[in-house]
C-alpha cells in the first residue's frame, strides 16, 4: 500500500473538525444503538427499523424518506445539503441482521441462549448487547452520531452529506423474502436517488480498506442410490452417498484451504469454508440417501471473477473424477457476487487514512488482508469510491456471556467507537468543506 498523501487541514478546517468532535455524544448514540438492536430487523423484514432511523434522522435535520422495497422490507436515505460546488459523501451502513434467532434456526447457531443471540437488547454499563449490535447496529448509530456531531456542530458545508441504510446487506438470500440478501437493498437505494461522489463505509476492523471480495456458493452433490438399513454390505446395486462424502469433504477444504492462497492478492484473502452437508430425511432413518450435498461459500477477489472461479472449481471436481473414479459428482454455482475495488489514491480513501492516522498517531501501514464481504463492494461496483473504515472487534472484556465464534455479532462497547467516529468525522470535514476542483471531481 502506498504511502497516505500528506493534505493538513487549514486552521480553520481544524477549528471546525474539532468542534464537531466535540459535539460526539457516547451516551446519545449508546442510547439509539440500544433502541434499534431492540427492534428485531432480520434480511427482509427490516421495515420498522428503517422507519425508525428515518424519524430520527428527521429530528436532527435531515431530509430523511423511507424506501420501500417490499410490505416488510425497505431503506433509509437521508440528506443534508451544503452551499453547493462540493462533492457528496454517503455514510452507509446495512440495517439488517444475518439471523432470525427463533427455533427454525437451531441446528444453524446452536442453543443461542446467550445475550448476544438475543432479538432484544440489554445495556450494561458502556455495553450494549444483543442480536446485531455489533454488526450492522453499532454501524447505523454511529454514522448517524457523527451526522448529528456535524449538524449540531453547524460546519459550513460546500458539499452534500448522505447518511443510507438498506436492508438485504446480509450474505443470504431468503426466498421466502422475495429473495432478499446479497446487497439487494443497496442496490435498490442507488438506483433512487442516493448515487454519492464516494461513499464510507463502517465496517468491523481498525483499518482503512479500499477493496473488498464477493463471494461464490457452490453445491457439491455425491451421487449414490437409495439404500436400506436392513441389507449387508457389499450388496449389488447398493451405492452409499453419504459415506464417500465424509473423503470428499476432506478433499474439498483442503481445495479451499489452497483456493485462498492462490487467489491472494492486494488487501483481499478469499477465504473460504464449508456450511453444512445435506441428504437424508431424519424420519426415514432406515433408507440411506441416493444424494448428498455439500454446500460451501468462496470469497472471490476483486481481480477475479465469477466466472473464473467457476473454472477453478470445475477444474477441482475434474481432478477429484480423476483420481477416485468410483464417485458420480456433480455440482452448481448458484449465488455470485463479484468483488470490488477503489483506486487505493483516491480522495476519500486517503482522506479515511488521513483521519485513522490523525487518531491513531502511527503510518497506517499494510492493513491485515480481508475476507468478510460486504455492500461496500456493490457501491464500488456501481462505480462509487469507496473507502471501508472500522473499529477493534470483537470487543473484549464483556460482562455477560456471549457466543463463541461468529455468535449473534451482539456486544458492543461504546468508547470502541468513538475513534472510529472521529476518524470518518475527519474524512467528512477534509471533503465536504472543499470544492470539487480540490477532491479531483
Amino acid at each position: 500500500m502506498q504511502p497516505t498523501t500528506p493534505i493538513a487541514f487549514s486552521a480553520e478546517q481544524m477549528k471546525w473538525y474539532e468542534q464537531a468532535c466535540a459535539k460526539i455524544d457516547p451516551e446519545r448514540l449508546q442510547n439509539l444503538l440500544l433502541a434499534i438492536t431492540d427492534i428485531h430487523s432480520p434480511t427482509g423484514a427490516a421495515r420498522a427499523a428503517s422507519e425508525h432511523m428515518v424519524g430520527y434522522l428527521e429530528k436532527i435535520g435531515m431530509a430523511a424518506r423511507y424506501q420501500p422495497m417490499s410490505f416488510t422490507s425497505g431503506n433509509v436515505l437521508a440528506e443534508m445539503r451544503g452551499s453547493g460546488g462540493g462533492a457528496s459523501v454517503l455514510l452507509y451502513a446495512p440495517i439488517d441482521t444475518h439471523l432470525e434467532c427463533d427455533k427454525t434456526e437451531k441446528l444453524l447457531t446452536g442453543d443461542a441462549s446467550e445475550v448476544d443471540m438475543q432479538p432484544s437488547a440489554q445495556m450494561v454499563d458502556d455495553w450494549v448487547f444483543g442480536l446485531g449490535s455489533s454488526n450492522p447496529k453499532a454501524m447505523v448509530a454511529t454514522l448517524t452520531e457523527v451526522a448529528t456531531a456535524l449538524i449540531e456542530a453547524e460546519v459550513p458545508l460546500i458539499g452534500d452529506l448522505l447518511v443510507g441504510m438498506a436492508d438485504g446487506g446480509m450474505p443470504v438470500d431468503l426466498s421466502a423474502r422475495q429473495h432478499s440478501g446479497m446487497s439487494n437493498g443497496v442496490i435498490h437505494l442507488l438506483s433512487r436517488g442516493a448515487a454519492p461522489d464516494f461513499a464510507v463505509v463502517m465496517k468491523p476492523w481498525n483499518w482503512v480498506y479500499h477493496e473488498e471480495p464477493g463471494m461464490g456458493w457452490f453445491k457439491l452433490r455425491v451421487h449414490g442410490t437409495l439404500g436400506y438399513a436392513g441389507v449387508p454390505r457389499g450388496t449389488p446395486g447398493f451405492r452409499s452417498s453419504v459415506v464417500p462424502a465424509a473423503t470428499v469433504i476432506q478433499d474439498l477444504e483442503q481445495w479451499i484451504i489452497e483456493y485462498a492462497e492462490r487467489n491472494t492478492s492486494g488487501q483481499v484473502k478469499p477465504h473460504g469454508w464449508i456450511a453444512g452437508v445435506r441428504g437424508g430425511d431424519p424420519e426415514r432413518p432406515a433408507f440411506p440417501s441416493a444424494v448428498t450435498e455439500i454446500f460451501f461459500d468462496v470469497r472471490i477477489n476483486p481481480r477475479t471473477s465469477p466466472g473464473a472461479v467457476k473454472a477453478q472449481f470445475a477444474a477441482f471436481v475434474r481432478e477429484l473424477e480423476a483420481q477416485r473414479p468410483e464417485l458420480v459428482l456433480d455440482w452448481e454455482m448458484y449465488g455470485s457476487v463479484p468483488g470490488g475495488t477503489t483506486d487505493a489514491q483516491n480522495w476519500i480513501v486517503q482522506s479515511c487514512q488521513r483521519g485513522w492516522e490523525h487518531i491513531e498517531r502511527r503510518p497506517h501501514g499494510e492493513p491485515d488482508l480481508l475476507g468478510g464481504q460486504t455492500d461496500g463492494a456493490a457501491l464500488r461496483r456501481f462505480g462509487i469510491p469507496t473507502a471501508r473504515i472500522g473499529w477493534p472487534w470483537p470487543a473484549e472484556g464483556a460482562p455477560l456471556p456471549v457466543t463463541e465464534g461468529l455468535g449473534g455479532m451482539g456486544a458492543t462497547y461504546i468508547p470502541d467507537l468513538i475513534p472510529c467516529a472521529k476518524k470518518i468525522m475527519y474524512a467528512l470535514i477534509d471533503t465536504l468543506t472543499r470544492p470539487r476542483h480540490e477532491l479531483g471531481l
